[in-house]
Parts: structure tokens; C-alpha cells; sequence
């Protein structure tokens, strides 16, 4: 993605974005109960109101902040925070970005798809487990009728359709053609955004407005879905990104209020298939005894990101887009910017650097 894009991009979402003004905080340098924790904070809706907390009274090393921010800087990041239990301890913009500038989550963002169907699905408008042609109508691929009837809600959440990744990215019919059974291969493909068609069926509404009404606004979120050729993009503010991540960590609610089914993204932030193991639904999970990775069928042994906590789960995307949540340590983590190093789909060397500098911090 070259810079006159995103500058295209920049002004085409500030032109219609309905977003609320978030001043920059300086800071130095199997199936479980509904959670009952109350000690995770939320920022309150519609507000650039946000509380934190201290490195220091967090007795973390602070002396390590300042390496890590100026790592961050060297590769190419636009803006970094971290949350904990749901306070700003880092918050910080470079290379002129701002709390008010909007950044692409790139495939980042397909963790708010698996989120809206996890919504859906507790209204009873969709199920995953039924085919796709349930709910869009046939022949919305171009794979023999028997074998598009194979391929489930679930199969494109985990990534495991069958439809031949090698043709490129393009959703239209002709674009997908079917080189194995749904649920006998995994491949990173972006005909997961068909979820987002299976839903504004299943509702009656746009995406868009179906989204809006029952994640966006319920959680404070700011930020607009922009159109490609071959994908649908989410574009908004870091802190609208740490909202949703916050969201995540507390398990699916909003204070009191269950937004996102706590079974479901247990499912979700699990291993989906037997192929890839450290993939959920559309979830990157460390911790598995091996991963595969886009672009590739060949399986890597040993977990997903080494110096990362083994509990944590990531939302990835290209040019190193990062959400990471790590249960354990009450931690939510985010990175917008350029490629660290080179452009990437998801996964970089950079993550395992990265969480190199986080550790000297936190531990």
C-alpha cells in the first residue's frame, strides 16, 4: 500500500468519519462461567475520557519504556498502547500521527467479523455450522454445486473453504474455484469476507449498519469500513482498536453487559481445525506445537510468536497490524503503523522482536 493511497484513504475517512476528539495521554517514557472479574476499567461511551496507571505503580522496569519506544519508532509505528485490566500505562504516536488519526487494521480487522457473527448467532440468524448457500443462495462460487455446499460458515472463519488461495484475493464467483473439500485445507484467503455478506442477509440490514448497532456503538468505537476491489477494510483511531481489544479481554462484555457471547469466543480464540493449530476463528493463537502461516502449506514446528506469553491470542494484519490480549498478565496490546521491516501478510519476525522489548518492560 504506497502513500498516496493511504493519504486517499486518510481523507476519504476523515471526510465522513463520525468520530469523537481522543487527546494523547502522556505517560512516562471448553467452555467457562461468564467472568464476574470487576476489576478491568472501561472507558466510558462517547467520551476521550480514559484512565491509567503508572508503569512505575505497576512495578515495572520503567527504564526499559524508553528503548522500547524508540524500537517502536525505528520501525516504521504510527501509534502504540498498551492496556492494563483496561488502563492507558503507555500510549504513544509517532512520525505525526495522533489519538485522532485514523489507520487501517487491515486483516487485523477480521476479528470484528468473527466477533459480529458470534452476535448473530446468539440472535438466531445465523448458525456457523450451516452451509453458506443457506443464507447468500447458490453459486456463489464457481466450484461444482456439491462442493460449494460443503463449505460452512465456520470453514470460512477458519480459513478451511477448499476454494484455491493461489488465484488471488478476488471474492467474485469466478474467483473462486475449488481445489480441495472444505475442512481438508487451510489457506489464507479473503473469501472470509462472505461472513459479512451471510449476515447483512441473515438481518436484513447493510454490514455496515448491522455492525454499528451491535458492536461499534455498544463499546464506544469511532472508525469506517472502506471498500476495495477485493476486501472490505476497517479504518479508525488506535484507541477505537484498544477498545475492541479491551472487549476481548474482558471475555465479550462491556462492563455489565455480554456483548459477544463468552462460549463463542472460546471457540474462537481456539484451536478451529486440526490443520493449523494456532488458528482460531480468524484468531492467531500462540502457544500450539506448531502453526502454518499465509501464502505456504507447510507446517512450522514449535509456537507461534516464542517470546510471547503462551496464553496469548492475536489479531494480525498486514504491515504489522497488531492486537495482542494476554489473559495472564491482564494485557492488551496495540500497534498500527508501516511494515516494521518488509511488507507482510500477518505475521513478521517483527512480532517476536517486539515482545523481546515488551518483556524487558512488564516482567
Amino acid at each position: 500500500m504506497n502513500r498516496l493511497f493511504l493519504v486517499l484513504y486518510s481523507i476519504a475517512f476523515v471526510l465522513f468519519l463520525n468520530c469523537t476528539s481522543e487527546d494523547v495521554t502522556e505517560i512516562p517514557p471448553q467452555e467457562t462461567p461468564i467472568s464476574t472479574d470487576t476489576s478491568l476499567y472501561f472507558p466510558p461511551l462517547n467520551s476521550d475520557v480514559w484512565e491509567t496507571v503508572s508503569a512505575e505503580a505497576l512495578q515495572w522496569n520503567t527504564n526499559k519504556l524508553q528503548p522500547l519506544l524508540e524500537y517502536l519508532e525505528e520501525k516504521n509505528t504510527k501509534s502504540f498502547i498498551i492496556l492494563h485490566e483496561g488502563k492507558i500505562v503507555v500510549e504513544t504516536y509517532f512520525d505525526g500521527h495522533s489519538a485522532t488519526s485514523p489507520w487501517y487494521w487491515a486483516s487485523a480487522g477480521k476479528t470484528l467479523t468473527t466477533a459480529v457473527a458470534g452476535i448473530a448467532q446468539e440472535e438466531n440468524l445465523i448458525d456457523i455450522n450451516h452451509k453458506v448457500s443457506t443464507y447468500i443462495g447458490p453459486n456463489w462460487t464457481n466450484a461444482p454445486l456439491e462442493k460449494e455446499n460443503l463449505i460452512t460458515c465456520k470453514n470460512l472463519l477458519s480459513m478451511t473453504s477448499g476454494l484455491d488461495d493461489s488465484l488471488g484475493d478476488g471474492i467474485a464467483p469466478e474467483d473462486l474455484q475449488y481445489l480441495a473439500d472444505a475442512g481438508s485445507r487451510w489457506a489464507y484467503h479473503s473469501v472470509f469476507v462472505k461472513m459479512q455478506d451471510v449476515i447483512a442477509a441473515a438481518s436484513n440490514q447493510t454490514w455496515d449498519d448491522y455492525f454499528d448497532s451491535h458492536l461499534k456503538n455498544r463499546i464506544g468505537m469511532t472508525g469506517t469500513w472502506i471498500q476495495t476491489e477485493t476486501a472490505n477494510v476497517y479504518w479508525s483511531t488506535t484507541r477505537s482498536m484498544a477498545r475492541f481489544g479491551l472487549l476481548m479481554a474482558a471475555k465479550g462484555k462491556w462492563e455489565s453487559t455480554q456483548i459477544i457471547p463468552e462460549g463463542f469466543l472460546n471457540e474462537a480464540t481456539s484451536t478451529s481445525q486440526n490443520i493449523n493449530k494456532a488458528y482460531g476463528y480468524l484468531w492467531w493463537i500462540n502457544g500450539t506445537s506448531s502453526y502454518r502461516l499465509p501464502q505456504t502449506q507447510l507446517e512450522f514446528e514449535g509456537v507461534l510468536i516464542p517470546n510471547a506469553p503462551q496464553d496469548m491470542y492475536c489479531a494480525l494484519g498486514k504491515n504489522d497490524q497488531k492486537i495482542y490480549i494476554v489473559p495472564s498478565k491482564k494485557l492488551v496490546i496495540i500497534r498500527m503503523g508501516n511494515a516494521a521491516d518488509t511488507d507482510n501478510f500477518a505475521l513478521s519476525d517483527f512480532d517476536n522482536a517486539l515482545w523481546e522489548k515488551i518483556n524487558l518492560l512488564i516482567n
